[in-house]
This record gives structure tokens, sequence and C-alpha cells, in this order.
């Protein structure tokens, strides 16, 4: 019998959390039918999905590489690392097969379905009904933030709302259409906003900060500027606040800071080594340090983009000796370098103040645009602007979320929610050496379905042009 796509898993058991760090470390596997009697087994649950977070196909890898190396940001400097899974990206030659696209839709699904379980099973338990709720809207926001990622990558996708105990049950029934995805993430995330806390006590928890955010960036994707605003402004009243100095964003003894808002947590020496990162090895410069793979680097281009008074080009960007350029904002955290203990942060207040800057210059509210667009430039050391036109403000917007947000998984999705991948691509192609081969096409804005899938189950259609 044919296995389906979307993969049954059992639940994974994880140990209890710590007063302040989300744990999430797998021990055995229990088969779901007979867990979830008490509250101490649902919380074992609902770690397993933040837990799925940390997989290759979401944040530990996939989600900074699909978000960074198909743009004018990174680059893949030893391609043929990986068996070209990087490269790909970068020339736009991504195949059907590439196996970090598979993981991505893999480890996307087994968090949902983990997520999905424990929705199934909570009305049952006996809990405190405020915690109840609080656990209710994080498992909302994950699976609506892991849904977001999967349209956003592929298009359409199997739309999956309840847990799966039936292999067969969804075989044969293909993809559901992006705009209902989206209706689904949209509904999620602010019946989330109204569950979440404003603050918690465990780092790496979701909170209502959080799912403003989230829902904000899904409906400006949906050109939802107007509506997207009112949720971007009740942000920082919760208590966040830009870093005064730029090199504290990033620096692993300052992890979870007041501009954090959500990031997906990672350790360094814990569990066997089983807690922390492989993205400072691959994203590091081949032969800076052992065993790195030169994925994932920021470019040139980039580089200059910041200009010698931007405070930003030496927090978030070094050269090696040899000029190649590489990202400050991992670190390495101990000799075990595929252990790295740098955080993937999804959002932060200075990705928030921007999208508010956009949102502003949609309405032609000029003064509050230029307002939140300065925010990042001053804390930069940069003059601040005052634009008077849309088109002005949309494209410094755009070139200030590129330099503030570098690395962080961004850029290509605002190239494609902006219209502006193909036009910007294609240029950078043009003026940089070594692209002369690079073509991107219409059809690239979304990638093609794994392999894997379509063999699986026929009614899985590919995406056009691949």
């Amino acid at each position: 019998m044919k296995k389906i796509y979307i993969p049954l898993l059992g639940l994974f058991l994880w140990q209890s959390c710590s007063s302040d760090l989300l744990n999430t470390s797998p021990e055995s596997t229990k088969v779901t039918a007979n867990f979830y009697q008490d509250e101490a087994q649902l919380e074992e649950g609902v770690n397993a999905v933040y837990a799925s977070l940390q997989y290759n196909g979401q944040y530990q890898l996939a989600m900074p590489t699909i978000g960074e190396i198909p743009s004018d940001n990174t680059f893949d400097e030893v391609p043929a690392n990986d068996s070209f899974t990087y490269g790909e990206f970068d020339f736009f030659t991504i195949q059907p097969n590439n196996s970090l696209l598979g993981s991505t839709w893999k480890d996307h699904y087994v968090g949902i379905q983990q997520a999905n379980i424990v929705l199934n099973r909570i009305g049952g338990i006996s809990m405190d009904q405020t915690l109840k709720n609080t656990r209710t809207g994080e498992m909302r926001f994950l699976r609506a933030l892991m849904y977001f990622n999967l349209v956003r990558i592929f298009g359409d996708v199997p739309l999956v709302t309840k847990e799966t105990t039936d292999v067969n049950e969804y075989f044969g029934q293909g993809r559901t259409s992006a705009q209902t995805v989206y209706d689904f993430i949209e509904t999620e995330l602010k019946a989330s906003v109204d569950m979440l806390p404003a603050v918690t006590s465990q780092k790496g928890r979701v909170t209502k900060g959080a799912a403003l955010g989230i829902l904000g960036k899904v409906l400006m994707t949906r050109n939802k500027f107007a509506e997207a605003l009112p949720y971007l402004q009740r942000i920082e009243p919760l208590g966040y606040s830009l870093l005064s100095d730029v090199n504290k964003i990033f620096d692993p003894a300052n992890k979870n800071n007041a501009e954090i808002i959500f990031d997906v947590q990672f350790a360094s020496g814990l569990n066997g080594n089983t807690e922390g990162s492989q993205a400072y090895q691959m994203f590091s410069p081949s032969g800076f340090v052992s065993g790195a793979k030169g994925h994932n680097l920021p470019t040139k281009e980039v580089y200059a983009v910041f200009g010698a008074g931007d405070s930003r080009r030496n927090a978030f960007v070094g050269l090696t000796p040899n000029g190649v350029p590489y990202s400050k904002k991992l670190v390495k955290t101990s000799n075990a370098i595929a252990d790295g203990g740098s955080n993937t942060v999804v959002l932060r207040l200075a990705d928030v103040d921007l999208l508010m800057a956009e949102c502003y210059a949609k309405a032609n509210d000029f003064d509050n645009s230029n307002l939140y667009l300065n925010k990042t430039r001053i804390r930069a050391g940069l003059s601040p602007v005052s634009l008077t036109s849309q088109e002005q403000l949309l494209n410094e917007i755009a070139l200030e979320r590129r330099k503030e947000l570098i690395g962080e998984g961004h850029r290509w999705f605002d190239l494609v929610r902006t219209g502006k991948a193909v036009s910007v691509m294609t240029a950078h192609f043009q003026n940089t050496p070594g692209y002369n081969t690079a073509v991107i096409k219409d059809y690239n804005l979304l990638m093609p379905v794994p392999q894997g899938q379509i063999n699986t189950d026929p009614a899985i259609k590919q995406n056009p042009g691949y």
C-alpha cells in the first residue's frame, strides 16, 4: 500500500520544560491513541510542535535558505557541496528532487500533524481553562505559521486541519487552492491573537505580539495593507523595543531580548549536542571554520549597499581574509560547529516597523511612513529621510528591509510579494560576474512540488514550468 504524502507520525515525548527555556529534546515515541491522558502528557505534545520548528526543513536550514539564496542578498559559494542542493536556488535550476525542498514539505507537515493531534485532544484534558486557551492559541498560531511558509513556497498545498488517523484519508484529493489556504491562515491567526498572552515566562513561547505580527505580514502578502496596519500597531505597546546597539541583537549572550518577538530556540552542548543548529556550519565560508559548507553567504553587492556610515555593515556582515562576506548573525558557540547556539529569528520589532512604514506609504501617509522608516535608519547611524512620494518611500523601505534583515529569510518573499522578483534578479544576474547563464522566469516565483509527493499520490500535480 502506498503511504500518503502527509506524514502520519506517532507522538514524540519530550522532556519537561525548564522555567525559562522551552526544552524540545526527544526521548521516545508512543502511540497517540494511548496518550494525552493528562495535562503533563499534553504539554509534551505541545513541545513536540515547537520542536518541529527546529527541523532542517523548517527554521534550522530551509526557511533561511529559501528566503535568501534565490534573492540578491545571498549566494552559494560552493554549489557542488551537498550535491548542488543549495546551488540550485542560486541559479534557479531547482529540481523537483531537491532534497531540501523535500524536507521542507515533509517537516512542515510533521509539525502540522502534531498540532492537529494536540488540538483534537486538548478539549478532553482536565486543566486550567486559561492555560488551555493559551496552548490552543499557540497550536493554532504555529499551524498557521507553517501553512504560511508552505503556501508562499509552493502555492497550492493540501490543507489538513484535523488529526490524520487513516493514511488514505487524503489520498487522491490533490492540492488546496492558495486562496483557501490563506483564508484559513488568517482565521487561525485572528483567533490566536485573542487566546495568547502578551508576555510569557518561557523563552521561545508564542505570544500575542507574534500572532499580530505574522497576521500583519500575511495580510500584506495578500495586498491588504489597510487591514494589516491596525494589527501591526498593537505590537510595540506590548513592551517590545529596538535595541540601541545593533551589535547586541544577535549576541548569544543577549538572546530573547526586547526586540525579539518570536524566534526558534537552539542551544549548544545540550542532550548530546542535539539541541544546536547546523546553520553556522552550513552558512559559513568554505575554510572559514572546519567543515564549513559555504552556502547562503551575503553577496558582495549587499555588503557594499550598506555604505561606510551604516553600523549594520560590520555588525551583521563580516569579511574573511580573502574578502568573502559571511553573516555575523550566526555565531560560533562551541567547538562542535554543527551544534550552533544561535536562535533563528522569525519576527522582530525592526521588521514590524518597516512593515508599518510600508502600510503607511500605501495609504499615502508620508509623515508616519518616514517616521517608521527612520527608526532603523537612525539606529544604524544614518541620517533620517523625509521622502514625499509613495514610490520613493516604497523603494527606500525595500532597501532598508534588505539591509536590516539580511540573512533572516525575508528578502526573497519580499521580492515576490511586491512583484519585483523577476526584474530585480534579472538585473542582478546581468551585473554580477558568474551568473551569465542564470535566468529567472515567472514560474520560478513558486518552488517545485517535491517529486516524492507526486510519485506517492498522482493527484498532487507539479507547479507549471518544472
